[in-house]
């Protein structure tokens, strides 16, 4: 089963639908569905996140495709909306990363991302949140 998502003018996934596997006839799936639905689409993996496949396969465009994502054309990936100002995006995986590393874990809590805190000093951004 493949899974397929459609594009706006702006190359932003405005759907996602499950649809016939690329290799199941002669048929160009992207196309046919494309020419249905009168707008681009791209199959995306659901097994497919940060280019990695997590049963083994091949990676499929970086990310499996959720409405709201953008398709960059030159990298050939499904890219979320940037979650904040300062965080940065990893060209290999397509996924956005903190500016600075995340700590290890540590019994108790968790760290979570404060971007007032970052936007203040650009040396911290990470704050425990103790859980009880």
């Amino acid at each position: 089963m493949a899974h397929y998502a459609f594009l706006d003018e702006n190359n932003i996934v405005t759907h996602v639908i499950v649809g016939r596997d690329e290799d199941e006839g002669d048929t160009d799936w992207e196309q046919h569905y494309g020419e249905f639905a009168n707008q681009i689409c791209k199959r995306t993996s659901y097994n497919t996140f940060g280019g990695i496949h997590r049963e083994g396969g091949i990676p499929f465009r970086k990310n499996y495709a959720s409405i709201g994502f953008t398709y960059d054309e030159t990298r050939d990936a499904f890219i979320s909306p940037k979650p904040l100002e300062s965080w940065i995006l990893n060209e290999d995986s397509c996924l956005w990363e903190a500016p600075i590393p995340q700590p290890d874990p540590v019994d108790g809590g968790f760290y979570a991302w404060d971007e007032e805190l970052y936007q203040s000093d650009n040396t911290k951004g990470w704050v425990f949140v103790e859980v009880s």
